[in-house]
């Protein structure tokens, strides 16, 4: 009797213990879980320090941008005595072209720009004695069709062999006199799918 009243109180104990476990399992396990994942994530700051690691810090790079876009501009502004016209519509753009007759390339935009940067080129232009013609559809065209060192479109290239042909016959003039050349800006031909307001 002894023994099995040991054994009903063995039995009584593991069973007593084997429910206490499992109710703390159910407890800590779900308890557990979340504490990892809540460890797992990133608070902002640590967020922001792993951007600045991976990506660069973003006011490293944003002045980096800025003196990259500075350096462009000083560039592009030391091509503009280069160029052989800069047109413009006379507030807001200002493209320079190059043309190199020995060449087969059609011209090339050596500088552009709008507002300050277009008042830039023209300035550079006037110190450096290359002709400034206003054709405002012309100049839009241009600008918003051609990147810096790109050739003209070929559907401009009418247009802009009429500008430079005019810019040619203005420097004989002004070199060896004759009749004066004139240019009607307002007819120059631009296609339709270029043209921009």
């Amino acid at each position: 009797v002894a023994m099995t009243s040991l054994g009903y109180l063995v039995v009584w104990v593991f069973l007593a213990i084997s429910c206490s476990l499992i109710l703390i399992a159910l407890i800590d396990v779900p308890f557990q879980h979340w504490n990892h994942i809540r460890q797992l994530k990133m608070t902002k700051q640590e967020l922001k320090d792993e951007s600045k690691e991976t990506d660069g810090n973003p006011e490293v790079k944003g002045r980096i941008r800025r003196l990259q876009v500075e350096l462009s501009q000083q560039r592009m502004m030391q091509d503009v005595p280069t160029a052989d016209v800069i047109i413009t519509n006379p507030t807001h753009y200002a493209v320079a072209l190059r043309y190199d007759q020995t060449g087969n390339g059609a011209p090339m935009v050596v500088a552009k720009g709008a507002d300050l940067i277009a008042q830039q080129i023209r300035m550079v232009g006037d110190a450096n004695e290359v002709p400034v013609l206003s054709a405002p559809p012309l100049t839009r065209a241009i600008y918003f069709s051609t990147e810096l060192g790109q050739e003209i479109p070929s559907g401009l290239y009418i247009a802009v062999a009429q500008v430079l042909a005019f810019v040619f016959q203005l420097r004989r003039y002004n070199n060896q006199g004759g009749n004066k050349p004139h240019l009607d800006t307002e007819d120059l031909p631009i296609p339709d799918e270029l043209k921009r307001d």
